[in-house]
């Protein structure tokens, strides 16, 4: 009796022992198919990323990765980028900022467009400031030429002329601008505070029709430009029309002509502080 029930157990586990066998290699073959089907998947794109990288190349078989050829494509892209930002600021150095060149109504005389012209406000009694400007960052002489020539760059002082016509305060000017040659002298302006927008207008006017310029700008004479940054910074904006660099607008516009600031085109900007 129990030699028959051993042999009963010994049999019984011998058949879920071949079930389980049975199972388990079905499964192992089931994950060997599902495996061999990810990896062959996954040769097939890599086939086509490298037939695809080999179309933009040119180039014959390759043995690169999935990672590299993606890393390949980026890479070039990039290289294209830089190659062309590295030609332009060739470009831009060899020709001292300015843009392009211009021919003016002179057949035979040719010139290049110059990049800004700058007007340095500066009024009677300044004197000390326009020699501090000369001496900082304002070239003087042949230098101040060589600006024009080489970056495209003009820098004037402006200011008016004395409410006394002729006068030591219009002879002094005069006396300075011939040893240094840096002046826009404003004949139709009497210099004097109230003046300043009609000084600005004035200026901008006459700088357009003196000089075939890309910018026109203003400073005072109590600032100090860079100007190589001047110059990089207006560069980078050759390729936009009527570009704007400024505050157009900061504080109350004053429309009380008894005020000592109060501007005559004041409708133009409203006379609210905002």
């Amino acid at each position: 009796m129990q030699n028959r029930a051993s042999n009963n157990r010994l049999s019984g586990f011998s058949f879920r022992s071949r079930i389980s066998s049975l199972m388990l290699a079905m499964f192992a073959t089931m994950a060997s198919i599902y495996v061999a089907g990810r990896i062959w998947q996954d040769a097939q794109n890599r086939v086509y990323l490298i037939n695809q990288l080999d179309k933009r190349t040119g180039q014959g078989q390759s043995a690169i990765s999935v990672d590299d050829t993606l890393k390949i494509i980026a890479c070039r892209e990039q290289q294209k980028k830089l190659s062309t930002l590295e030609m332009e600021l060739a470009a831009a150095r060899q020709e001292g900022f300015v843009s392009k060149y211009v021919v003016g109504n002179d057949k035979n005389h040719s010139k290049k467009q110059l990049l800004v012209v700058v007007g340095i406000i500066t009024r009677f009694g300044r004197k000390r400031n326009r020699d501090a400007i000369r001496k900082a960052w304002m070239p003087t002489g042949t230098s101040l030429k060589k600006l024009e020539d080489e970056k495209g760059i003009v820098l004037r002082f402006v200011i008016g002329r004395s409410a006394n016509r002729g006068d030591s305060l219009d002879r002094d000017i005069d006396s300075e601008n011939r040893q240094t040659n840096d002046f826009i002298i404003l004949d139709d302006l009497v210099e004097a505070p109230e003046e300043l927008p009609k000084k600005t207008k004035l200026f901008f006017t006459h700088a357009v029709e003196k000089w075939n310029a890309e910018f026109y700008a203003k400073v005072n004479d109590d600032v100090y430009v860079n100007i190589d940054a001047l110059g990089a910074t207006l560069a980078g904006h050759l390729d936009k029309p009527r570009v704007y660099i400024g505050c157009m607008k900061s504080g109350e516009v004053f429309s009380d002509p008894t005020h000592k600031w109060y501007e005559p085109d004041w409708w133009k900007f409203g006379d609210g502080k905002s």
